[in-house]
């Protein structure tokens, strides 16, 4: 979908930015900006440099509780 620049500079749209498109009425839509998700403990550990700092630890099961 192209946005025209008038209401991209307005709004200080930029390219790539992701929106969900919400369905009002027939032929009548809004567009909602999403917000880029903050990164999280997962992206966080799984942008750790040194490969193979997080190891398995040994543990007893808990199948017979």
């Amino acid at each position: 979908m192209v946005l025209p620049a008038e209401l991209r500079a307005q709004d200080d749209i930029k390219p790539g930015q992701e929106f969900a498109i919400e369905r009002i009425d027939r032929g009548e839509y809004r567009l909602v900006r999403i917000e880029p998700r903050s990164a999280g403990l997962v992206d966080w550990l799984l942008s750790c440099p040194d490969k193979g700092y997080f190891v398995p630890i040994e543990s007893e099961s808990t199948d017979s509780l």
